[in-house]
C-alpha cells in the first residue's frame, strides 16, 4: 500500500512547492555552505496544462545544506532585466519559459551556470527549440546573462561542463537533433567555443556527468533504466564500463517499495569521497512517467550514493 505523501526510502531532498525535484547539481561554496539547484518539475501542480505541461513550466530550486545531506528549501530563480535572482517562496503561478537541468561550476574566479532554456510551456516533448544558455555570478544569487552557445543544433539540453587535462574547457550535452546522443564542444577560455563532435553514441541517452578521481576521468549518462558508466585517461575519447547492458542505480522494485531506478545526477568529489546525487520517482509504477495522472507518480525526490573505485571499476552504493 503506497501512502503518497511519506517519505520516500533514502530520500535526503523533497521539493516543499511541487514535489518535482530533479536534475540536482550540487557545488560548495567558499564558506563551506553546500548549494543544490535542481528543476523543479511541477509534479502536484493542481492544473499545469494538459499533457507534458507539468514536465515544462519549470523553475530552477535551490535549496542549501551544511553538509550535504539535510537540506533547506529557500526558493527559485526568477528573471531579472539582466539575467536571474534567487527570490524566496514558490516560483509564479504564471510562467512563460521553461528553464531545465542546470550544470554549476566555479571557474577559479566566479561561478559559471550553464542553463537549458525553452520557450514557453510545451504540451508535447516534440517541435520545441532547446538551447543552453551561460549565466556568470559572484554570490550563487544574482546571476547575470550572458548568451546561448552555438552547439550543433537548437534541441540541446543537459550541460556538463569540466576543465580536462590538456587544459581545454569541454561541455558535453545531449543533442535530441542527433538521435539524443552526446555531443561536445570545446573552448580554451569558456569564451568561445569549437564542436568537438560526439563524445558518447549508441543508444539515446541524456545527462551526461563527467568527473575524475581515483586516477580516471568518468562520465555518466542516464538511459532512463539506471546510469551507464564510461571511463577516459584524458576526458577526450571514452570506453564504456562493462557490457551495452551494464548500469549503476539499475535496482527497481515494487512502487511501495520506493526504491527505484536512478536518473539524471552529478558527482561530487571531496579528497577521496564522491558523492553521486541523483533523483527518482519513487513511486512509479513502471508506465510511461510523462503521462502518469497521479501526482504520487510524478513525485521526485532527491537521492544521494556514495562513488568509489575498485580495481578499474566504477563502484555505486546508495
Amino acid at each position: 500500500m503506497i501512502e503518497p505523501d511519506a517519505a520516500a526510502p533514502g530520500e535526503i531532498y523533497r521539493d516543499p512547492v511541487y514535489d518535482g525535484a530533479t536534475d540536482p547539481t550540487v557545488v560548495v561554496d567558499a564558506a563551506g555552505t553546500w548549494w543544490m539547484h535542481y528543476t523543479q518539475r511541477r509534479a502536484n501542480h493542481p492544473d499545469p496544462g494538459p499533457g507534458v505541461a507539468w514536465v515544462h513550466g519549470s523553475r530552477i530550486g535551490v535549496a542549501t545544506s551544511d553538509d550535504g545531506r539535510h537540506w533547506e528549501y529557500r526558493g527559485t530563480l526568477e528573471s531579472t532585466r539582466g539575467g536571474l535572482e534567487l527570490r524566496e517562496g514558490a516560483p509564479p503561478e504564471v510562467v512563460t519559459e521553461t528553464h531545465w537541468a542546470p550544470d554549476v561550476i566555479h571557474d577559479g574566479a566566479r561561478w559559471r551556470m550553464y542553463l537549458t532554456e525553452i520557450g514557453g510551456v510545451p504540451t508535447e516533448w516534440a517541435g520545441h527549440a532547446r538551447r543552453i544558455v551561460e549565466y556568470v555570478s559572484d554570490d550563487l544569487v544574482h546571476w547575470e546573462r550572458r548568451a546561448p552557445l552555438a552547439l550543433d543544433s537548437n534541441l540541446v539540453i543537459d550541460a556538463a561542463v569540466a576543465h580536462c587535462p590538456d587544459g581545454l574547457w569541454r561541455l558535453w550535452y545531449k543533442d535530441e537533433a542527433a538521435d539524443s546522443v552526446t555531443k561536445v564542444a570545446v573552448s580554451p577560455d569558456l569564451a568561445t567555443w569549437q564542436p568537438g563532435g560526439t563524445a558518447i553514441g549508441g543508444r539515446a541517452h541524456e545527462g551526461p556527468y563527467v568527473f575524475a578521481l581515483g586516477g580516471r576521468w568518468w562520465m555518466l549518462t542516464d538511459e532512463w533504466r539506471g546510469m551507464a558508466v564510461h571511463h577516459s585517461p584524458d576526458a577526450v575519447a571514452w570506453q564504456r564500463q562493462g557490457g551495452p547492458d551494464d548500469v549503476i542505480l539499475g535496482e527497481s522494485g515494487p512502487a511501495s517499495a520506493g526504491m527505484q531506478i536512478g536518473r539524471h545526477g552529478m558527482v561530487v568529489v571531496r579528497g577521496d569521497e564522491a558523492r553521486l546525487y541523483y533523483f527518482t520517482h519513487p513511486w512509479w509504477d513502471g508506465s510511461e512517467i510523462a503521462e502518469a495522472d497521479a501526482a504520487h507518480q510524478r513525485r521526485s525526490t532527491v537521492h544521494v550514493a556514495r562513488l568509489r573505485v575498485v580495481g578499474d571499476r566504477l563502484v555505486c552504493e546508495r
